[in-house]
């Protein structure tokens, strides 16, 4: 008798736990930007990818940490805003403050040591190399001109327009 092949998952039932658990940040980051804080000795390690799609920050930071980075939400961090698909936050770096908007996608592990509670993630993918490194000329869309013609797009610089 021949044994049938494993079923195959078309739900992603593992894509759809790692988007609930991120949930679990999202809320707890959620609960961290209330007036109120974080409660008693609560506090966050976020690690994230930097290199993932939508993680953005000052560069010279960002550029320390070319893959993975860890930040601490504990006594001095400013302006947290967590949204529905990624937070911000100001945090001081070196006495100087930077903000970092950090997609809940780059999220690869949080954990809140006051309660040894972790939660560890598949890292996401990185964000495309080659289009950051494209020339300017390669990298601009075609577009059909009032002659239906295609060539390069053209942009235009709202300088003129601007009262002086």
């Amino acid at each position: 008798m021949a044994q049938d092949p494993p079923a195959q998952d078309l739900m992603h039932y593992e894509a759809l736990a790692q988007d609930a658990l991120r949930g679990v940040v999202k809320a707890a980051l959620k609960r961290a930007a209330s007036p109120e804080g974080l409660p008693g000795s609560h506090h966050f390690y976020i690690t994230f990818k930097t290199d993932a799609a939508g993680v953005s920050g000052p560069a010279d930071l960002l550029g320390k940490y070319p893959d993975e980075m860890t930040i601490v939400l504990q006594h001095q961090y400013w302006d947290l805003a967590p949204g529905e698909t990624f937070f911000s936050v100001t945090l001081q770096f070196g006495g100087q403050p930077k903000r970092l908007s950090i997609p809940y996608a780059a999220v690869t592990r949080f954990y809140d040591p006051s309660v040894q509670f972790l939660l560890q993630f598949e890292p996401p993918p990185a964000a495309p190399q080659d289009v950051k490194t494209l020339p300017a000329a390669a990298a601009e869309p075609e577009a059909k001109d009032d002659a239906g013609e295609e060539g390069p797009a053209k942009i235009v610089s709202l300088d003129q327009f601007r009262k002086k």
